[in-house]
């Protein structure tokens, strides 16, 4: 597609060194409280890779898989780094060699077929206890692409949107428990009580459409918008193959 359309956004945006240091600076703040000079580092789905980059500095090894390589950088890359093509859902690398893998404004754009397949590869990509750190926009205050004009739910490059509560059931049924939620405020990221912030959504899941949009405004959407769920490997699924 990137080759076809070469005017693509991802290929043309023009994105400022300021605005790309504030994102790596903003996601950095949050991924150093689980990684170290000793972690193996996955980033799925790391476009111009300018956060594997920053990470690679940072962990003994950094991966970086994306899907076309007409986006990746072609910077020179650091020995800790390495950058990987994939289709898509496939995690090829060993199995049980990462510590710490992470993927930002991703699950929303996958088929939740190749969701699942993905999140499986992952387990099986990740040391027991490994992490998966993944940021997605929540449902509720969705959607979150071009189709929030004229559509209740997304339908345009965001194949699925979904809830904290649709989310956990579908990482538990790929092998990762506890799956920990954090929110931020005013930049600083905070655990967030599981249960209440999902009887909250389940709450909000039952109002008409109008009365939860009127209630999903300031703080409340705050809470919610800026979810990011950090799951935990606690067992071996089968692979469904690289």
């Amino acid at each position: 597609m990137y080759r076809r359309v070469p005017h693509h956004p991802q290929l043309t945006r023009k994105v400022s060194p300021e605005e790309t240091r504030r994102s790596v600076t903003e996601q950095l703040d949050f991924l150093n409280r689980f990684i170290d000079n000793d972690t193996v580092y996955l980033e799925v789905g790391c476009g111009d890779c300018a956060l594997t980059f920053e990470v690679a500095k940072r962990v003994r090894k950094s991966v970086g898989i994306d899907v076309s390589a007409e986006i990746i950088s072609s910077h020179r890359r650091p020995d800790t780094l390495e950058l990987i093509l994939s289709d898509g859902t496939s995690i090829p690398v060993p199995e049980g060699s990462i510590d710490v893998a992470y993927s930002n404004q991703l699950m929303e754009h996958l088929h939740p077929e190749d969701a699942r397949t993905q999140l499986i590869n992952l387990n099986r990509a990740l040391r027991p206890g490994g992490l998966y750190v993944c940021v997605t926009p929540n449902r509720l205050t969705g959607p979150h692409d071009i189709s929030r004009g004229f559509d209740p739910v997304a339908t345009g490059f965001h194949l699925r949107e979904y809830t904290y509560t649709e989310l956990i059931e579908l990482f538990r049924d790929c092998g990762f428990d506890p799956v920990i939620i954090y929110s931020s405020f005013r930049g600083h990221a905070f655990r967030v009580p599981r249960r209440p912030l999902l009887a909250v959504e389940r709450w909000l899941l039952r109002q008409p459409p109008g009365r939860a949009r009127a209630l999903l405004r300031g703080p409340l959407r705050r809470l919610i918008d800026n979810g990011r769920l950090v799951a935990v490997k606690s067992r071996v699924i089968p692979s469904t193959g690289q």
